[in-house]
């Protein structure tokens, strides 16, 4: 869909306000795919903002593809309340969705609330995600009659790497009931989307069509009702991507092109030359 269609289009549609959980929601009804992609600067979220990306996330994914930790596990509240807040003023019309990051919401409800509260009042954050099932309903209840659109996150849940043993597919045969009934329990708590990651392509159409809410999948299949990436992997900056992962650019071979051709210039005395001087 293009950004010639309809402006009732999620992506590509009126850049004259942000999209809203409202938006989102009836992007559902009418059967309406859309894309969502992690954002953690200012620059970058003007380009995808710019480029009609309808919901972009501020994933805890940048304690790897930022901060350079080997998980996400690292990574603060205040390390994402300033990412955030650089995405919020970088864009204009795309909702901008804060994780929680691994510490700040799992021991109660009211550290949930204090916690997402700091996202919106210091960040500017349209909405916040958080991971898990059953386990975490009391947090999402809390967040959503305070008013804080909450976005959920099944299958696999990066914070949860160590219990899982690794990134490994979730979702196989019982613990697929058991997401399901997750993934209903969630829509019941007020959660407004929900991340499929890693499960299988049949269990995250199952899970689709039993909710009223969008499903966001990442390693899901083609059937949920929208995609998401961290943008270094679909750019080609990162080494050694998911499987679910396609680069769409090569972005690590143009930067290192452009950055050995400044430095050659530098070092044959090309650049400066006149017209990048001043007289």
């Amino acid at each position: 869909m293009s950004s010639a269609s309809s402006v009732s289009a999620l992506y590509g549609g009126n850049a004259g306000r942000r999209v809203t959980v409202r938006d989102i929601g009836a992007a559902k009804a009418r059967h309406e795919r859309w894309p969502m992609v992690t954002a953690y600067d200012a620059m970058t979220a003007r380009v995808f903002d710019e480029a009609g990306i309808p919901v972009m996330l501020v994933g805890d994914s940048a304690a790897m593809v930022v901060f350079g930790y080997d998980s996400t596990l690292p990574v603060t509240v205040d390390d994402l309340i300033s990412l955030t807040a650089a995405v919020v003023r970088g864009s204009s019309r795309a909702m901008v969705v804060a994780d929680l990051p691994f510490g700040s919401y799992q021991a109660s409800p009211q550290q949930a609330l204090e916690s997402a509260t700091r996202f919106m009042k210091e960040a500017g954050a349209h909405a916040v995600k958080l991971e898990g099932g059953t386990r975490v309903l009391p947090q999402i209840e809390t967040l959503v009659s305070a008013g804080i659109p909450v976005m959920g996150h099944l299958g696999l849940t990066p914070q949860s790497v160590n219990v899982f043993g690794g990134y490994r597919v979730q979702g196989r045969g019982q613990s697929g009931e058991e997401l399901m009934a997750d993934a209903k329990a969630l829509e019941h708590a007020g959660a407004f989307s929900l991340v499929l990651e890693c499960v299988p392509t049949d269990l995250a159409n199952r899970v689709t069509t039993a909710l009223s809410i969008p499903t966001i999948g990442i390693g899901a299949g083609p059937g949920t009702d929208a995609q998401v990436l961290v943008w270094q992997d679909l750019m080609g900056l990162t080494e050694h991507p998911a499987k679910f992962v396609k680069k769409y650019a090569d972005l690590a071979g143009e930067m290192h092109r452009a950055v050995r051709t400044f430095a050659d210039e530098v070092v044959t005395g090309a650049f400066p030359t006149a017209e990048h001087s001043y007289s």
